[in-house]
C-alpha cells in the first residue's frame, strides 16, 4: 500500500444510530431487552432488517440468499410465543445471518461456489439447531470467499467504503452486521476469517476455543483449524450468542465435553488486576502506523480502567506462516480431492490453484507441521501461565485497514511488500494454530475513515475474560454501536 497513514487515527465517523434510531440500528443486547419488555416486536425488528437489505444489498453484496418470507413467518411466531409468556431468551425474535457454509434445512448451502450449485441440505447444522431453539430469526445466508479459502470475499464490499474489501472469508456476515442488515451473524475462522472481516468492518468477532462450538453441518476448509463463532456489534452481544451456541456435540469429533459456562457473568465487572500482555515482537512488526497507534491507545484505555500492561515476547512466531499453511493446504485439498478432479473448472482460479498445490504437499511436511504446532501450543501456555503471567494478549487484529478491491499487495514503511492475503492472515493465524480464543474489537478509524481492530487472545476457555475486557473497553469508549452509512 503506497499510502502511509499518519500516526494518530482519525476520529470515528458520526454514528448514524444517534441520527436515525431505527430498529436495525440496535445491538442484540438492546433489541433483546426491548423485545422482552414488549417495547419492540420481532416483526418490527425483522421488517426493519429486511427493509435495510432492500436498501443497501445491491451495493453491499453481503447475501447469497435472503429468506425474507420465512424470516417474517419466524418473527410472527416469535411474537406470538412471547405474547403467550413463552420467551426463550435474548435471541428470541432477533434477526441473524449465517455464513453460506452453515447448513439450514431447505436452504441452499453454496459456499459461494459453482461447485455447490443446487446443493440444498435436508438437515440443520448444529449451530442452526441451537439458534432455532433460541428463537432467532434467519434473514439469509451470507457470502464467503469461495469455500472459505481466502481473506477478501470478492463478492462483498466493505460496509464503510465500497471501494475496499470486506475481508474474509466471513466477509458477508461482517458486512451484514456492520450495515444493519442482520442484528448478528455467524462466521467461520480457519486463519482469521471471523476476526479479519470484523476488524475491517468495525464490528466484533469472536473465535472461540477450538471445540467449544460444534462444526457439525458446517462445510470444512481445514478440520484441525476450523472454528465457528459470532459476529456482533458489541462484546456483550457476543457473550449472548456464545451462551446459546457453546456446548458438547458428539457429532463433532473435536467437540469439548465440559460443563456449560455463563459467558455473561463477568460483563460489567471491574478489570482491575487483569494483566494484558503487549507483544514486543511480531505483532507490531510491519503494521501501518495508524493501526499500531490505535491499538496501543486501546491498551492504554484498558490500563486506565485498572488493567496492567505487561510487555511480553511471543514465542515461535517465525514458524507461524509455514505451520498454518502446512496444515491448511493439505487438509483443504484432501477435503476437495474428488470434486477437484471431477470439476476443476468450476472453482475460481485462486482457489483451484491452492487446492492443486495441495496435491504436491509431502506427508512428511504435514507431520512436521503437526509436531511444530504441538510445541507452539505448549510455549503459548507457558506465555500465559509462566513467570510474567498474563490474562490476555492484546495486538492488532490485522496489520492494515481494508485494501482497495484492486489491490494485491501492501508496502510497509521499511520498503518491503506483502500480499494482501499473507498480511491479513499473519496476525490472526496464531490463535487458530494454538486453538486459543480470540476476540476482535473496533478501536477506531484511520484517516481514510476505514476501521481498525484490536484482538484480545486468551488461554483456552478464557472467553469470559476476553468478553469482560471487551465489554469494559467498549462501554467506556464506544457506548453506541455504529452502523455503516448506506
Amino acid at each position: 500500500m503506497t499510502h502511509t497513514p499518519s500516526p494518530t487515527p482519525a476520529s470515528a465517523p458520526a454514528s448514524t444510530s444517534s441520527l436515525t434510531p431505527l430498529p436495525h440500528h440496535l445491538s442484540l443486547t438492546e433489541a433483546a431487552r426491548l423485545i422482552e419488555d414488549r417495547a419492540l416486536s420481532p416483526v418490527e425488528l425483522t421488517t426493519s432488517a429486511l427493509d435495510r437489505i432492500a436498501a443497501v444489498e445491491e451495493k453491499a453484496g453481503a447475501y447469497v440468499t435472503v429468506t425474507a418470507e420465512a424470516a417474517l413467518d419466524s418473527a410472527a411466531e416469535a411474537e406470538r410465543e412471547i405474547a403467550a409468556g413463552r420467551h426463550r431468551g435474548p435471541l428470541h425474535g432477533v434477526p441473524v445471518a449465517l455464513k453460506d457454509l452453515i447448513d439450514v434445512a431447505g436452504v441452499p448451502t453454496t459456499a459461494s461456489s459453482r461447485v455447490r450449485d443446487g446443493h440444498t441440505p435436508d438437515a440443520d447444522a448444529a449451530v442452526t439447531e441451537r439458534l432455532r431453539a433460541a428463537g432467532a430469526v434467519l434473514t439469509g445466508k451470507t457470502h464467503t470467499h469461495e469455500f472459505a479459502y481466502g481473506l477478501t470475499t470478492p463478492q462483498t464490499r466493505n460496509a464503510w467504503s465500497p471501494e475496499h474489501v470486506a475481508g474474509g472469508s466471513s466477509g458477508g456476515s461482517a458486512a451484514a452486521v456492520a450495515a444493519g442488515t442482520a442484528t448478528f451473524a455467524l462466521g467461520t475462522d480457519t486463519g482469521g476469517s471471523i476476526r479479519v472481516p470484523a476488524a475491517l468492518n468495525h464490528v466484533v468477532g469472536l473465535k472461540p476455543t477450538y471445540g467449544l462450538i460444534s462444526r457439525h453441518g458446517v462445510t470444512s476448509l481445514s478440520w484441525s483449524l476450523d472454528h465457528v463463532g459470532p459476529i456482533t456489534r458489541t462484546a456483550g452481544d457476543a457473550a449472548l450468542v456464545l451462551q446459546a451456541l457453546a456446548g458438547h456435540d458428539p457429532r463433532d469429533p473435536a467437540s469439548l465435553d465440559r460443563p456449560h459456562e455463563d459467558y455473561t457473568r463477568a460483563l460489567g465487572e471491574p478489570v482491575t488486576g487483569l494483566r494484558v500482555g503487549v507483544p514486543v515482537n511480531y505483532y507490531f512488526d510491519r503494521v501501518q502506523p495508524q493501526v499500531a497507534a490505535a491499538v496501543r491507545a486501546a491498551v492504554d484505555a484498558l490500563t486506565s480502567l485498572g488493567a496492567t500492561a505487561v510487555p511480553v515476547h511471543v514465542p515461535m512466531t517465525e514458524y507461524v506462516h509455514a505451520v498454518q499453511w502446512g496444515h491448511m493446504v493439505p487438509e483443504a485439498t484432501a477435503y476437495h480431492q474428488d470434486t477437484l478432479r471431477a470439476v476443476p473448472d468450476l472453482y475460481s482460479d485462486d482457489v483451484r490453484m491452492l487446492l492443486e498445490a495441495g496435491e504436491f504437499f509431502p506427508a512428511t511436511d504435514y507431520i512436521r507441521a503437526q509436531r511444530t504446532r504441538t510445541l507452539m501450543h505448549r510455549s503459548w501456555l507457558q506465555l500465559f501461565d509462566g513467570i510474567d503471567h498474563i490474562d490476555v494478549l492484546a495486538a492488532p487484529t490485522v496489520p492494515a485497514t481494508a485494501a482497495r478491491t484492486d489491490q494485491t499487495t501492501f508496502t510497509w514503511p521499511d520498503g518491503s511488500t506483502e500480499s494482501v492475503s499473507d498480511a491479513y492472515v499473519r496476525l490472526s493465524a496464531p490463535a487458530n494454530l494454538t486453538g486459543f480464543p480470540a476476540l476482535s474489537l473496533p478501536v477506531g478509524f484511520d484517516d481514510q475513515g476505514l476501521p481498525i481492530g484490536m484482538q484480545l487472545i486468551g488461554r483456552p476457555l478464557a472467553e469470559a475474560t476476553l468478553l469482560q475486557l471487551g465489554h469494559a473497553y467498549e462501554t467506556a469508549h464506544r457506548p453506541v454501536p455504529q452502523i455503516a452509512p448506506a
